[in-house]
């Protein structure tokens, strides 16, 4: 924990267990004997000053990290021959009249109606980190400033109206490290990563389920503590103790409280769980799903084992596409059903796309290499229409044919939807002028917003 910034829930459930007098070390280091907790001026939600209605209440993105084909997804070209389409050269018609997508979706291939195919993606950076930060906070690499990702940004805008136990910028489950999420805005903004496993039969939420350890010896450990703090009950007068004990009562209630419910995906049907998929991907919608009702502001599910495929491309695809089919139709279908997917936005896409052209020589034996000149995103829900396709690429899916879409237009258009200027100043800690997103007149290229689908 960065002892220099204000004290998190996340920190609470780090350090707020081990007593009033720890706390108050905390307290102490953080704050000073007799002074509140620094406080940077946030920004307020609310019109975006785009004109466009915002709509979204909370975020699912769906991060494809490493970068997943294109042409082999949602963008196939059936004519194009063995050497581009590869082994999965058959698409499927939708729900929808004149789309088509990839053999491999069979249940998105029913979902058509609900969600939107941008095309036409690019940034033509081909570099893991570099691309990946451009698709999480649309600023180029080098600028000086490490810039926060939308999830951050999410964050820092809602937490005045967010009164959520859970924060409320949530990873399933693992960081990738590609860059730092929380940017400039620091720690206080970084995202909860879950850890564990949904899949398993007990989800081991780090910092709230612990491996081993019933609710009952849970119950036990904090009747003992409470006996043995001597120095909070000598002191409960203190402001120090008040905050410490406030903080303890929050992550408490993560632990055996609302909070934790949250995370146990027991409460669901077995039928459910079993339509979103028995396999890690699948039940992170879940979880992400009931996260959406919890209120959760942004919820980013880092897609298990990546998409990097170098080599070994063909199996990871006929592998890993199914489970992401099943997932994320069902994620859809089951927000629809709920009456949530008008108030929440689903964001799905990689750091870039895959080389349509197949490398079948060695080492790479049938890989894809990294392709940042076009590539395909998927949206769907919290104010973005279902049914379209934005954009096209080239016959062999290797260039933007029409309307590029770059990362400023697709972050754009969720900031909007979500009531977010993209104007606004973000505070930087050390006061150096930073905004949302780049000004256009710094020569950022741009294709305009998503107006048609929004």
């Amino acid at each position: 924990m960065n002892l220099s910034l204000p004290l998190t829930r996340r920190d609470a459930l780090r350090i707020g267990l081990f007593g009033t007098a720890g706390m108050l070390f905390v307290n102490s280091r953080v704050w000073g004997a007799n002074e509140a907790p620094p406080e940077l001026p946030v920004p307020a939600a609310g019109a975006s000053g785009s004109g466009i209605e915002p709509k979204t209440k909370s975020i699912i993105q769906i991060f494809l990290w490493g970068g997943m084909s294109h042409i082999d997804t949602w963008d196939p070209k059936p004519d194009a021959g063995r050497d581009f389409m590869g082994e999965f050269p058959g698409t499927l018609p939708t729900n929808v009249a004149g789309i088509q997508i990839g053999e491999l979706f069979p249940n998105l291939a029913r979902q058509a109606d609900k969600y939107s195919l941008i095309r036409s993606m690019t940034h033509r950076n081909n570099g893991h980190e570099t691309a990946a930060y451009m698709m999480q906070t649309a600023h180029v690499p080098g600028e000086g400033l490490a810039y926060p990702s939308v999830g951050a940004v999410v964050s820092l805008f809602k937490s005045g109206d967010y009164k959520g136990l859970i924060p409320p910028y949530v990873v399933l489950t693992q960081p990738q490290g590609r860059f730092c999420e929380e940017g400039f805005l620091g720690a206080i903004h970084k995202p909860f990563a879950t850890g564990g496993d949904p899949n398993q039969q007990r989800f081991e939420v780090e910092g709230v389920i612990s491996r081993g350890i019933s609710d009952e010896r849970q119950v036990s450990r904090k009747q003992l503590l409470a006996s043995l703090d001597t120095l909070g009950q000598a002191m409960a007068a203190s402001p120090q103790i008040t905050v410490s004990e406030e903080a303890k009562k929050e992550a408490y209630e993560l632990i055996l409280g609302p909070g934790r419910d949250v995370f146990d995906l027991s409460k669901e049907k077995s039928g459910l769980r079993d339509r979103y998929g028995r396999h890690t991907f699948g039940q992170d919608c879940l979880a992400a799903r009931r996260l959406v009702e919890a209120r959760v502001p942004y919820v980013v599910i880092n897609y298990p084992g990546g998409w990097d495929t170098h080599s070994n491309h063909f199996p990871t695809m006929r592998r890993q596409c199914p489970q992401l089919d099943q997932g994320l139709a069902m994620l859809l279908q089951d927000l629809h059903d709920h009456g949530l997917l008008e108030t929440t936005m689903v964001w799905c896409c990689g750091e870039f796309g895959r080389a349509p052209k197949v490398d079948w020589q060695p080492p790479w034996n049938g890989g894809r290499n990294h392709w940042g000149a076009v590539f395909t995103a998927l949206v769907a829900g919290g104010g973005f229409k279902g049914g379209h396709v934005v954009g096209e690429s080239d016959k062999h899916a290797e260039e933007v044919k029409n309307r590029p879409v770059y990362p400023i237009d697709l972050l754009g258009s969720i900031y909007a939807l979500s009531g977010i200027d993209p104007n606004s100043k973000l505070p930087h800690p050390m006061g150096l002028d930073a905004t949302v997103l780049p000004p256009l007149t710094e020569g950022v290229k741009s294709g305009g917003l998503l107006t048609e689908i929004m």
